[in-house]
């Protein structure tokens, strides 16, 4: 930490904006800083489309389609990792801006590739940026709301991830359905994602950083300032004061890499952060997200009719995810947890029955794709948001960084092996078998959310870490 003994001119800081438009601020940071979530989700989601008029370009097998959706999820898993740890080294805001170079630099090879080998480099680096975004734009969300305000602040992330999807899959509709028959369509679906990119760019530089991020290296006095610009006069000074105090003490325990896992309460958090990447990734969800129009398209669909189903759950996971934000304001984060995972699973279960007991046609593909989105009403109405927001709350300041990325590195894995299997367990198990397999899953998740998940709402990210701090090894 340096220049501690800048505390004290800080407290004469002038502020970086007027008291009355610390509101807007906040708004104007939540907007750009979540452009991140937009491309991550449009990322995500585009390959959903994309794939069936890539098979015909490139060739793809069921193994090398599972290899180019997948390839995407393998970098995100180490973009996560290295990316939480250069948030704590450089900044969050710094780090974001440098992934939105990257963001662009891997669209440019994916739009451009000539082959399959490219194509999986480029999605391999595209997931870089992608993993990178989903550690860093909760973490500084997390840092930059105040108390009352996290939840939602932290969840319009996942509002534009899901955005990003729909975006995605509504392009996609649009363009398989009027430019189906020309070669390398996939290629316009694929670039568009230049432009949020772009934007991420420009947005971010005019940004403040975090105020908890400066603190930690000791820059009190550039601290205030930028509370002063995200909060009214008297906010900023309590919230000061708070900030201040815990990252001089964190500072004294000289916390921050895995060596300090030896301390119990910390392992507590890494274990219930992994957890949660785990659980909220086995549900299957981006089974759905990735190859949703070709699941439609098997149970009775033809290609372009799939293409416009899809949409529908694209427009239910945002419907979901606004639902999501008004509930966590309400309800309790672990009770909207384990009942998402229900809702999942039961969902699951129901379309493993019904694709093994009703015939083959649009009827069949229309009982699946009802419960698509019910399962996603749940997946993205409750856990996912959910998920996302505790892993930007549970671990400390000096481990935010390389806590959370840890946790995305473990969700980007699973996530992985998920995409790149599921193409295969569908082409040798059948849809009935491979959903089933995710009910099993779906029953472990309930079950450990009901064990280990603790209940985070209301209470301060300094006051969350005292309570883990102080808290007894034999309670949950």
């Amino acid at each position: 930490m340096t220049n501690v003994s800048t505390s004290k001119k800080s407290d004469s800081a002038p502020a970086g904006s007027k008291p009355h438009n610390h509101k807007r601020s906040l708004r104007t940071v939540t907007i750009v800083s979540t452009f991140g979530g937009l491309l991550f989700g449009y990322d995500t989601g585009v390959i959903n489309g994309a794939l069936p008029y890539m098979q015909d370009d490139l060739g793809l097998t069921p193994l090398t389609e599972g290899l180019v959706t997948s390839s995407l999820l393998f970098g995100a898993a180490f973009g996560a990792i290295f990316g939480g740890r250069l948030a704590d080294r450089r900044g969050r805001r710094k780090t974001i801006m440098a992934l939105a170079v990257v963001f662009l630099l891997g669209t440019l090879a994916c739009t451009f590739a000539p082959n399959t080998a490219v194509m999986v480099l480029g999605r391999l680096v595209l997931g870089l940026a992608v993993g990178g975004a989903s550690v860093t734009v909760p973490v500084y969300l997390a840092e930059m709301s105040p108390r009352a305000m996290r939840g939602r602040m932290v969840t319009q992330n996942e509002l534009m991830i899901v955005t990003g999807q729909l975006v995605a899959f509504i392009s996609n509709a649009y363009l398989g359905n009027t430019f189906g028959d020309t070669g390398g369509i996939w290629r316009w679906m694929i670039v568009l994602a230049t432009i949020p990119a772009i934007a991420l760019w420009i947005g971010m530089s005019l940004m403040p950083e975090s105020p908890r991020w400066l603190a930690s290296i000791g820059s009190f006095g550039e601290t205030l300032g930028v509370l002063r610009r995200i909060r009214s006069h008297e906010d900023a000074r309590v919230e000061f004061d708070e900030v201040k105090a815990l990252a001089v003490d964190d500072y004294k325990s000289k916390m921050g890499g895995w060596r300090d896992l030896k301390a119990p309460w910390l392992r507590h958090i890494f274990v219930v952060g992994i957890g949660l990447a785990v659980i909220q990734q086995i549900t299957g969800v981006n089974s759905i997200m990735y190859y949703g129009t070709q699941i439609l398209a098997d149970a009775g669909f033809g290609r372009e009719a799939a293409l416009t189903a899809n949409i529908a759950n694209g427009v239910i996971s945002v419907l979901a995810t606004f639902v999501g934000i008004w509930l966590l304001g309400r309800v309790g984060r672990r009770r909207m947890l384990i009942t998402g995972q229900i809702g999942t699973t039961s969902a699951l279960l129901l379309i493993g029955i019904f694709s093994l007991l009703l015939p083959e046609g649009m009827g069949r593909g229309y009982v699946i794709l009802a419960l698509t989105v019910t399962f996603l009403a749940f997946q993205q109405g409750a856990i996912s948001p959910v998920t996302w927001l505790m892993l930007s709350e549970i671990f400390p300041q000096k481990m935010r960084g390389l806590g959370m990325g840890a946790s995305v590195f473990v969700l980007w894995m699973v996530n992985f092996l998920i995409g790149f299997s599921f193409p295969q367990l569908l082409a040798a198990f059948g849809i009935s078998n491979t959903f089933f397999v995710f009910v099993v899953l779906g029953v472990g998740a309930i079950a450990f959310a009901a064990r280990y998940v603790p209940e985070t709402k209301g209470r301060s990210l300094e006051e969350l870490e005292t309570y883990f701090r102080n808290r007894k090894p034999a309670a949950r």
